[in-house]
C-alpha cells in the first residue's frame, strides 16, 4: 500500500520519509538549519538559542530565530521585540534586531504578551509550517529553531517537514534530567538527524571572591557525559547573573562571554564547509 502522507494511523514506523519536506518561498534561501531541543522544559533550551544566534551574528553570518515553542515562546523577550509581525506581498517579515539577527516568534502576531494560544496540535504544527515558509528569511547562512521541549507532535511534525540539518540538545546535570534527554536523543536518531553534540546548562555557580566552582546539581568529567550520551560535548554553560539579566531585558545580543564558542565555531565550520 502506498504512503497516504498520514503517520497518525501509519505503523510502519518509517519516520516520515513519506512526508514531503515544505519548500521555502523565492525570496528567501538558507544554507543551514539547527534545532535547538531539550528533553524537558525548564532547562535553558530557548537561552541556548538566542546567545548561540547572538554569538553567531558577531561571527559575521547572516542568523535567523524561528520560534517552534508556540505556547511557551520567549525569542521575543529575549531579544527585546515590542514590534508585531506584519506581511509584506504576501510573506511574513521577520523582526530585524540591532546586530541583524532575523526573528519569528507567536508573541510577534498575539495582541498582547501573555495571551495565552489554546490551540490544538495540528494549529501549532501549522503555524511552525507557516513560520518556515511563508516568512521572508531573505538570505541567511544559518536558521536556529527554538523547539518545544520533549518529543510530542510538534517535534516530530517539524523534524518530519523542515529539512533540519543538525541537532543541538540542551540539558542539565540532574540523573532525572539525562534520562529525558536519551528520549529525545533515541528520536532524533530515529529520525535520522544528526547531533551535532550537548550543552550542558546549569553546570555550576562560580565563587565570586574564589572562583571556586560549585557543583549543585552534581558533577561528571566531559569524557563521562559523552559517553552517556555518544554525543560531543558542545558547552557548559554556569548559573551566571549577568547573562540572566540580559536575557530578561530583552539585550541578549549584549552578552559575549565564551561559552558557546566552541559550539559556534562547529556551526561556522559546517556553513563555510559547504
Amino acid at each position: 500500500m502506498g504512503c497516504n502522507h498520514d503517520c497518525s494511523s501509519c505503523a510502519s514506523n518509517c519516520g516520515g520519509e513519506g512526508i514531503q519536506k515544505l519548500i521555502l518561498n523565492d525570496k528567501s534561501s538558507i544554507k543551514r538549519i539547527v534545532g535547538v531541543l531539550s528533553g524537558k522544559g525548564g532547562v535553558g533550551k530557548s537561552m541556548v538559542t538566542s546567545l548561540l544566534a547572538s554569538k553567531m551574528a558577531k561571527k559575521g553570518f547572516k542568523v535567523g530565530v524561528l520560534d517552534a515553542d508556540i505556547t511557551g515562546p520567549s525569542m521575543a523577550k529575549s531579544f527585546g521585540i515590542k514590534e508585531k509581525a506584519y506581511q509584506q506581498d504576501g510573506l511574513i517579515l521577520p523582526y530585524v534586531t540591532p546586530s541583524g539577527i532575523k526573528v519569528i516568534s507567536t508573541n510577534m502576531l498575539l495582541p498582547n504578551d501573555d495571551d495565552p494560544i489554546l490551540w490544538r496540535g495540528s494549529l501549532i504544527v501549522s503555524l511552525v509550517s507557516q513560520f518556515y515558509k511563508d516568512v521572508n528569511w531573505g538570505e541567511l547562512d544559518v536558521l536556529f529553531i527554538d523547539m518545544p521541549p520533549g518529543t510530542g507532535d510538534v517535534s516530530l511534525s517539524t523534524f518530519q517537514q523542515i529539512p533540519v540539518d543538525e541537532l543541538i540538545m540542551v540539558t542539565t546535570p540532574q540523573n532525572l534530567v539525562s534520562m529525558i534527554v536519551k528520549k529525545s536523543l533515541n528520536m532524533a536518531h530515529e529520525m535520522d538527524i544528526n547531533v551535532l553534540g550537548i550543552v550542558e546548562n546549569m553546570s555550576y555557580v562560580r565563587c565570586p571572591n574564589c572562583d571556586e566552582h560549585i557543583y549543585i546539581y552534581g558533577h561528571k568529567e566531559k569524557e563521562e557525559i559523552e559517553a552517556e550520551y555518544n554525543e560531543a560535548l558542545l558547552a557548559r554553560i554556569p548559573f551566571d547573573a549577568e547573562m540572566t539579566k540580559c536575557v530578561d531585558e530583552g539585550r541578549v545580543e549584549e552578552f559575549d562571554k565564551d561559552y558557546l564558542d566552541y559550539a559556534a565555531d562547529c556551526i561556522s565550520s559546517l556553513i563555510i564547509g559547504e
